[in-house]
């Protein structure tokens, strides 16, 4: 298998990744030149996801370090951190993304030499690539205990191996029960207005073998309401001390959900939990309205017309289950130790 099947972004004498606004026509990898080219490509989505977000800030600043010409660690350290408030800045909702390349630059910081500091950045960059995939395999595991042999699941936007280094995670969770021989069938939301649903979820799960269903997100609540839905679970790029942001959509699923008595549940690693804040201190991206307003070309609405497109919505804990982390499910209020 080669590195891209295996790997949303890697370290090959350089930065790649796939591009993601390719799929599921191409699977297509991208060599990134620049931290400038690495933040057009995340505000344009050919990597996405929050724990793939963690990783790309992180090799985002061993890229910084490997194109610098500065001779002197200190010099080279005032570069990465002006290159990290670039990174930040270019999707501020995903925690992972801060997480990654502030820890990225706390490792480079240590390193006594302009050499010292490059292979200090690019280590740790390493490590949470490999960390991902570890860590996605233990919250498949334990996630994939509250699935039933036979379980209907749906899920919303793309939580799986695209949307990280690789395995997933609300597909991680799926792919561990299908691992563990369960059969699992999954109705995987479109998710407007950029199609992740149907473009990344159903080309990944397809790959797998794994049965699935592309739905309208407007039908989950008929769905729920006929018996066909089992269980629900999503990602999530952030979870305050109160709510989970998830890509827009995931509140009226889990508003559903509660409605018709379904398990909901949020499956994300450590690092996506942001225990400092509440929702009403976290900005949320608002993105271009012509997302909303065009397709393939082809206007949809009038010109000029008023259009609100923010990325996320925010699910307040209390309409969530169970949370599945790496460290085991913790159910409401409980939160895991950070």
């Amino acid at each position: 298998m080669s590195t891209c099947e295996s790997r949303t972004i890697w370290w090959d004498d350089g930065l790649w990744l796939i591009d993601q606004t390719k799929l599921p026509g191409e699977l297509v990898p991208v060599r990134i030149l620049s931290v400038k080219q690495l933040v057009n490509a995340i505000r344009a989505l050919q990597i996405r996801g929050a724990p793939a977000l963690g990783a790309a800030g992180a090799y985002g600043i061993a890229l910084a370090a490997d194109l610098s010409s500065a001779t002197s660690a200190q010099d080279l350290i005032l570069e990465l951190e002006t290159a990290a408030q670039m990174l930040k800045g270019s999707r501020p909702t995903a925690i992972n993304l801060s997480w990654g390349v502030d820890r990225a630059v706390r490792s480079a910081a240590n390193g006594e030499t302009a050499e010292e500091v490059r292979e200090a950045a690019l280590r740790e960059a390493e490590e949470i690539a490999e960390e991902d995939i570890r860590i996605n395999r233990a919250l498949g595991r334990n996630g994939a205990k509250l699935l039933e042999d036979g379980d209907s699941v749906l899920t919303h936007c793309n939580a799986g191996r695209l949307a990280c280094v690789g395995w997933g995670t609300a597909l991680g969770v799926i792919r561990s029960a299908a691992e563990a021989g369960k059969r699992i069938h999954v109705y995987a939301c479109e998710t407007r207005p950029l199609y992740q649903g149907s473009r990344l979820t159903a080309w990944e799960l397809a790959q797998d073998g794994i049965e699935v269903t592309l739905i309208c997100d407007s039908m989950s609540g008929s769905l729920m309401r006929k018996g066909m839905i089992d269980k629900a679970i999503v990602g999530a790029d952030r979870i305050t001390k109160d709510a989970v942001f998830n890509k827009i959509g995931t509140y009226n699923h889990a508003v559903l959900a509660r409605f018709h008595r379904i398990p909901f549940y949020v499956a994300a690693p450590l690092s996506t939990f942001d225990p400092k804040h509440q929702e009403e201190e976290i900005t949320v991206e608002e993105r271009d309205p012509e997302e909303i307003c065009t397709f393939g070309g082809t206007r949809l609405a009038p010109e000029g017309i008023d259009v609100y497109n923010p990325a996320f919505d925010a699910t307040p804990l209390e309409l969530v289950t169970g949370l599945i982390t790496e460290k085991g499910v913790f159910r409401p209020p409980l939160m895991p130790p950070i």
